[in-house]
């Protein structure tokens, strides 16, 4: 496990992806709008690897031995032109270009389509030949261009795990739009392990259902297609962390171990004990 391995994934994914819309362009040529943020978590002895394409996040809570309290670490950073030094990113790397970032009904934009600077996918901001017709109006540019507007090229950050940090919470956007870090893991902390992503969902709905003045109940009776006018999708992994196999993982160590298919064992130093997820 190294960066460079994790670096190389995102860029077979998204190779495979181009593949993919290459084929089906004659066919279905909407594909090639299609994207998606990536969020990658590997841990490996005592060393956690982050990689992240897009505005997912992963926040670790860690204990403070002094307070007994668990503080919430942001290990992620996020690529969306709402964050200044991304507008900054973006307009560094398209210096030629006045508008590469817009401001459109309130809401900053790539071109004024899209808030992510990077993802896999999303091939139409990537190479000009798929931004043309017969893909929609709505995504087309009315100037061509010669190089990607948008990156797939990761963010990727190597953390030492410690004793006293308990657990993680990746999520997509739609979860840390309504709730704060240090919230996340203050629900996480206080709450039994068992539905613990579903709780988080559940507290992120409630939240957006407030926003707009109506009540959690109604809100879930809306149709899901409909909901996205109400609140972004969201995605919630919670990974709890066993500070014995951490600490034990940093002292120990085996040989190296090729993985190629289902139903190998794993030295159990390798994974966390317990991982919840939920989705909305």
């Amino acid at each position: 496990m190294s960066v460079e391995v994790i670096r190389k994934a995102y860029q077979a994914t998204e190779e495979g992806f181009l593949s993919v819309v290459t084929k089906q362009w004659p066919m279905n040529p909407q594909i090639a709008a299609v994207g998606s943020c990536c969020l990658v978590g590997v841990i490996c002895g005592d060393s956690l690897y982050v990689a992240n394409l897009g505005d997912s996040r992963v926040v670790l809570g860690r204990v403070v031995r002094a307070t007994g309290e668990v503080l919430a670490i942001q290990l992620s950073s996020e690529h969306n032109v709402s964050i200044e030094s991304v507008r900054q990113e973006m307009h560094s790397l398209h210096p030629d270009d006045s508008k590469i970032v817009v401001l459109k009904h309130n809401v900053w934009r790539v071109k004024g389509l899209i808030q992510v600077s990077r993802s896999i996918g999303d091939v139409y901001l990537k190479k000009a030949e798929f931004n043309k017709e017969p893909l929609y109006a709505k995504f087309r540019l009315r100037e061509t261009f010669k190089r990607p507007i948008l990156s797939s090229e990761p963010s990727i950050s190597v953390h030492e795990l410690q004793e006293h940090d308990q657990f993680l919470i990746f999520a997509s956007d739609g979860l840390w739009e309504h709730l704060s870090n240090q919230d996340a893991v203050d629900i996480v902390q206080n709450h039994p392990h068992n539905g613990i992503a579903r709780r988080l969902i559940k507290v992120a709905l409630q939240e957006a259902a407030k926003k707009r003045e109506m009540r959690y109940s109604d809100l879930k009776k809306i149709d899901r297609g409909v909901r996205r006018h109400f609140h972004d999708d969201i995605t919630v992994v919670v990974v709890f962390l066993d500070s014995n196999l951490v600490s034990r993982a940093s002292s120990v160590r085996g040989p190296p171990i090729s993985v190629r298919g289902g139903g190998v064992p794993l030295p159990s130093r390798t994974l966390a004990p317990c991982a919840e997820l939920g989705s909305s």
